[in-house]
């Protein structure tokens, strides 16, 4: 079964739209300066945290799918019991429940959080983060990849740790099709014509598009923007466009009704193991790398405890075992070596899987997408909505 994505999909205007608005600068109120956002770390004395993440997004045991290996060796190591909570299914949806507690300075219940990227940039530019300890998170410091040490939203990143990665590029039936697919441009073709599908998310779809028109993704510019949804515009007036989906564009691919669409590379990586013939593409001119990460918000009661728990993941042995069983795109590269040189074959391989662990002809066309500022949220969602039928 396909595990659900870790990418949302941008509703139609309405609540989330009005929580968009919220995080802008136009409500004073809603930020909360550097100084306000720790409550007193109970860590010491109290030896647990809550750690709220999406469903199937642990390694679990084989055997019995309520043990998680990785997180009850690191209870067995610490002594800190972790509540694992798998109540993140939509960003949009997680952020208005937990935002009035933040919003009125109020502890959440979570002292560690799972979001995709452009969602923590909302919540880094409303202080509702705390600023991690590097120096008790050596791992991260020293294991983390270079590609995702600075997005625009948190350089160097002090609020975010990404705790799994992907890549939004091309998916397609090679055996269907009967060629390859090799830039964004081959799905206009005409052997393609009501037979491609984009996603439907604003923040899923919009950098592929742009990097496609020679857009350099990380200081994209509104007019890129406009100019992007001009040329979608004209590819679903003419047909080109099957339709605009959400996760379940792998059941379109899978039917056949669909031969080539916008993907993320994890979903691909488990359609593959049913149907070799799907394929994924980085396009050469370049694809969106983005990341779901770690956060803790603020008045978290067990911030210490929580920081432990994010570098213990960026062990390589323990990145090694959670990339064997998400197949995600692993956010420690010291983690291939482990797995390589696993006694399991099937383990070993997935060590060559560029789609976990990038080649070096990949990597150069990976990019971190600049977020969607709040000024400009409003004015983008609207025009996206009304092209995908929101």
């Amino acid at each position: 079964m396909l595990a659900p994505s870790r990418r949302s999909l941008l509703r139609a205007l309405g609540g989330s739209a009005l929580l968009g608005a919220l995080a802008g600068c136009g409500v004073p109120a809603a930020y909360v300066a550097p100084g306000d956002r720790a409550d007193i770390d109970q860590s010491a004395r109290d030896k647990k945290l809550t750690w709220a993440n999406w469903p199937l997004y642990i390694d679990t045991d084989d055997k019995n799918p309520n043990r998680r290996p990785t997180l009850e060796a690191f209870e067995q190591q610490t002594g800190i019991a972790v509540d694992y909570v798998e109540e993140i299914n939509d960003n949009d949806e997680f952020f208005g429940k937990i935002s009035p507690s933040l919003l009125n300075h109020q502890q959440t219940g979570r002292d560690l959080i799972v979001i995709s990227d452009w969602m923590c940039a909302r919540f880094v530019r409303l202080g509702w983060v705390q600023e991690m300890d590097r120096a008790a998170q050596p791992r991260v410091a020293r294991q983390l990849d270079p590609l995702l040490r600075s997005p625009a939203f948190d350089p160097g990143r002090k609020f975010s740790v990404p705790y799994q990665s992907g890549i939004t590029g091309i998916a397609y039936d090679r055996r269907r099709l009967g060629r390859e697919i090799r830039q964004v441009s081959d799905l206009w073709a005409s052997d393609l014509k009501g037979r491609v599908s984009l996603l439907s998310g604003l923040d899923e779809a919009f950098a592929l598009l742009m990097q496609a028109d020679g857009v350099d993704i990380t200081r994209w510019k509104a007019d890129d923007f406009h100019r992007i949804c001009e040329q979608v515009e004209r590819h679903v007036h003419s047909g080109q466009i099957r339709r605009f989906t959400g996760n379940d564009y792998t059941k379109d691919l899978v039917s056949g009704d669909v031969l080539a669409c916008q993907a993320y590379s994890g979903d691909v990586i488990q359609l593959q193991a049913d149907n070799p013939d799907i394929r994924f593409v980085v396009p050469e001119e370049g694809a969106e790398l983005w990341a779901d990460s770690l956060m803790i918000p603020d008045q978290a009661r067990h911030k210490a405890n929580a920081e432990r728990l994010v570098d213990y993941y960026y062990e390589p042995e323990v990145a090694a075992e959670l990339a064997a069983w998400v197949n995600y795109v692993c956010p420690v590269p010291a983690a291939q070596d482990v797995l390589a040189s696993s006694k399991d074959e099937d383990t070993a391989a997935l060590a060559e899987n560029p789609l976990i662990f990038p080649d070096a002809t990949m990597r150069r066309r990976l990019a971190i997408a600049r977020d969607i500022t709040a000024g400009e949220r409003m004015e983008f969602a609207k025009r996206w909505n009304g092209i995908v039928g929101l």
